[in-house]
């Protein structure tokens, strides 16, 4: 008797997530959940979700036309919706996200999101090396602040908190001529999701 209920319990739970995993092969297959090979402009959207692994329940999705997903090089897959021209337009539809349940959203550019695909993640923003231009390595970006030293083997971490509200993290400044040997010479000291971007866009929101 109590295998036979072992056993019900076990169809009743693998039924219910094979048919989650079925229920998100669905929204992909009409497009409620769109996989992106890379950034699109406009950039400026609303992450509502970031996880480790393609969420299993696909009700979360529910309360949105389109959400759009980003598979980055940092482990996490990454959920936005809507596209807005700039920061400000974004944000103006941030508490209409949150209002719906989505506790985590907050503005993002996708086009500084690292995606797994990408042949260098400089590249998401279609822009191209300029000689004449000043660079400089982004290491990571998170939501809270964290102490310099957890960059290793890296000197004089540079700190920015930006108008989305996000702490980036960058290192050196290179000319055009050298940013990409110097990008490489980051990531072969293990920081495989660094990626190129323009010092003057970062200067002004720079952390002392």
């Amino acid at each position: 008797m109590r295998l036979k209920f072992l056993l019900i319990i076990t169809a009743i739970v693998v039924g219910t997530f094979v048919g989650e995993a079925e229920d998100i092969a669905y929204l992909r297959t009409t497009k409620k959940i769109i996989r992106m090979d890379e950034a699109e402009a406009p950039y400026w959207a609303i992450q509502i979700i970031a996880l480790k692994h393609p969420p299993g329940v696909a009700s979360f999705f529910q309360a949105v036309d389109v959400a759009r997903e980003y598979v980055c090089t940092d482990g996490f897959v990454r959920y936005a919706v809507g596209q807005y021209n700039s920061y400000e337009e974004a944000k103006s539809n941030l508490d209409y996200f949150k209002n719906l349940g989505y506790d985590q959203a907050f503005v993002v550019n996708t086009a500084e999101y690292n995606m797994e695909n990408e042949e260098s993640s400089f590249t998401a923003s279609n822009k191209k090396i300029d000689p004449s231009k000043t660079y400089t390595v982004q290491l990571s970006a998170f939501r809270f602040p964290v102490y310099l030293s957890h960059f290793e083997n890296l000197d004089n971490v540079m700190e920015f908190r930006m108008k989305d509200k996000i702490f980036r993290y960058c290192v050196g400044e290179f000319p055009g001529t050298d940013a990409r040997e110097e990008l490489q010479k980051i990531k072969e000291l293990g920081y495989k999701g660094a990626f190129l971007v323009e010092l003057d866009n970062y200067l002004p929101f720079q952390i002392e």
